[in-house]
């Protein structure tokens, strides 16, 4: 039943609330939807119920692949990555086209986590708990960021976006090796070491709020690519692949970007990187605390 004076969240939340069944069914359902906040309530309450215990697994289930994979707003107009612009700090725009580009990476990266739930069976539970988990706080972020976007006087879909990390979860969606291997430990990774000096950036130009979001971001990113880490890890072990090698093909196969430092060491040997890995990095390194 709407609750009285509801606010259009509200009433996405609770029609997303009495929905929920199982948890790999209900993140396709989630995936599907095209609006943002009703996405984002849905998500709030699949990690509700799972906090609560009531939400099953069904680890065997196989499901058909809409069509509409993955839900998403008309706007924004999606570009190449070259076409989006250039954010300079120096005007309120140009920290709106910066803030709207990283809330258009955290709905991706909704898409991404709740893709990662329905779209690979036969892993264990704590796998899909996990990526569930991923989707709530990546959802949180988008909110934070879109309400920050308004208060500068703009909304999520006033400027384009790019479509790059959606390409590589397109690319991986037949194997959860590659999947791991190449979202969580490379796209997403890359928010690693980007948010620092974005930090930076953003807290010089006075927009403290922002500042601050970015902080709750690169907390909750090493959790997410720690998530990644474990499970590819995990699968090497299971299918009896050494990790470095098996990576380095992958990203041969898949044609994932090469990375370009410099790199956020610390960072990334909190999210589960070996020693062996960090050294790569250890010569483009973002100094220390950045």
């Amino acid at each position: 039943m709407a609750r009285p004076h509801a606010s259009a969240h509200d009433v996405a939340h609770d029609a997303a609330r009495d929905a929920v069944h199982e948890l790999r069914a209900s993140a396709l359902h989630c995936l599907v939807e095209p609006d943002p906040a009703v996405k984002a309530a849905g998500v709030a309450v699949l990690v509700d119920a799972g906090r609560a215990g009531t939400l099953a697994v069904d680890v065997a289930a196989v499901f058909d692949e809409p069509a509409a994979i993955p839900g998403r707003p008309a706007r924004p107009e999606l570009v190449p990555p070259r076409l989006v612009g250039r954010r300079s700090m120096a005007t309120v725009e140009g920290r709106a086209m910066l803030v709207h580009a990283l809330a258009h990476i955290e709905f991706n990266a909704v898409n991404l986590a709740l893709d990662a739930v329905w779209r690979f069976p036969g892993m264990p539970d704590g796998y899909y708990v996990d990526w569930l988990r991923v989707a709530g706080e990546e959802a949180l972020h988008f909110n934070l960021l879109a309400g920050h976007l308004q208060t500068l006087g703009y909304a999520y879909g006033d400027f384009p976006g790019h479509d790059s990390l959606w390409e590589m979860v397109a690319k991986t969606s037949g194997d959860v090796l590659a999947r791991m291997a190449l979202v969580p430990r490379t796209m997403e990774a890359r928010g690693l070491d980007a948010i620092p000096p974005l930090r930076a950036k953003l807290a010089q130009a006075g927009d403290l709020a922002a500042a601050r979001i970015l902080d709750v971001l690169l907390r909750d990113e090493v959790g997410h690519v720690e998530i990644g880490n474990r499970w590819y890890f995990h699968l090497c072990a299971q299918r009896g692949l050494e990790p470095v090698a098996t990576y380095d093909d992958l990203t041969d196969r898949y044609k994932a970007p090469v990375l370009k430092g410099p790199f956020n060491v610390e960072g990334r040997r909190a999210a589960g990187f070996t020693e062996a890995e960090l050294a790569r990095y250890a010569a483009d390194a973002l100094p220390a605390g950045a």
